[in-house]
This record gives C-alpha cells, structure tokens and sequence, in this order.
C-alpha cells in the first residue's frame, strides 16, 4: 500500500464507511470488531489536509475535532527526526494546537500486522486544553518527546485505534 491508501484507510474508518470497516475487521477479535463498529453510530467529517504543518487528515464532528498525522512503517518503531523539516514541521503543529485548544493525534499504521489492530494512537502534551479535549489528551498515550524535541513513535505504546473509537463514541 502507499503513504496515500494508509490516509485513505483511515478516513474511511472515522468516516463510518460500513463495507470497507466491515471488510477489514473480519480478523479481529470481537472486543475490536465491536468496537469498530461503533464508530458506525458517530462518524466524523475527515477532510484531507495539504497543509505545512505536516497535518495528513482533519476529523471533525460536533462533539470533538482533531488535525491527524498519518505514518506508517514496517518497523515498530518510528523516528520523525529525519531532516530539520520534520522537526519544524512538529513544533509548528504543537504552536498551532496550543494556540487553538485542540490537540494533534499521531496515527501510526504498522505493516504486516495480522490478526490484530494495525493502528496506534498518540498525542503530545498540549496546555490550555479543557473540557473533553483536556480529558482526551491526557487518556491517549504521549509520543516519546528526546530533550532536542524530537518525536518518536513506538506502536507498542501506542492507544490501538479500537479502544480511541470506543472511547469517542461513548
């Protein structure tokens, strides 16, 4: 698959698309498979983003919204300090995110995963949240941050997709 076709996944996840939700999740468990299916009840508008700030897809629905940043690799994990770019590109998102009270979700999608969620879901500390974004920043696990700034993430650390839809469509 392309970087593309992992965005386009998970749109169609958190937009509530039922036939292609229902096709991937024939090899889940039935706590993930049913968790997934919630998101059937309350599905988001995700618009593809072309921003600078690196943001992939932008999830909005009336209760919550969220920029999303996609990354996917066949290794567990992920630095997202290759070039000066990408560093700049992470602390213009946080600057943007804490300037506009929401917080950014990183979306990482692990090759070769059977059987089991292939998605992980991060954050960063975001300050000056409230309400259900500042209880929603702190339940979802934190990218690991290096002293420079620099974002790494670990899919075993990660929040797996199901468990985020199911805490967003109580």
């Amino acid at each position: 698959m392309s970087y593309s076709q992992y965005e386009r996944e998970l749109k169609f996840i958190l937009h509530g698309d039922e036939e292609f939700i229902r096709k991937k999740i024939k090899a889940f468990d039935s706590d993930t498979h049913f968790n997934y299916l919630k998101i059937l009840e309350k599905p988001f508008i995700v618009i593809r983003a072309a921003g600078s700030l690196g943001v992939d897809l932008v999830a909005i629905r009336g209760d919550i919204s969220f920029p999303i940043e996609v990354k996917f690799s066949a290794k567990k994990v992920l630095h997202l300090s290759n070039t000066q770019h990408l560093i700049q590109q992470a602390h213009e998102l946080r600057e943007e995110c804490e300037r506009a009270k929401m917080f950014p979700i990183y979306a990482h999608r692990l090759k070769g995963v059977r059987g089991e969620d292939p998605w992980r879901i991060s954050t960063i500390e975001i300050d000056g949240l409230s309400g259900s974004n500042k209880t929603l920043n702190r339940r979802i696990p934190k990218v690991h941050t290096t002293k420079g700034g620099n974002i790494t993430l670990r899919w075993e650390d990660g929040m797996p997709l199901n468990k985020f839809i199911d805490y967003l469509c109580h």
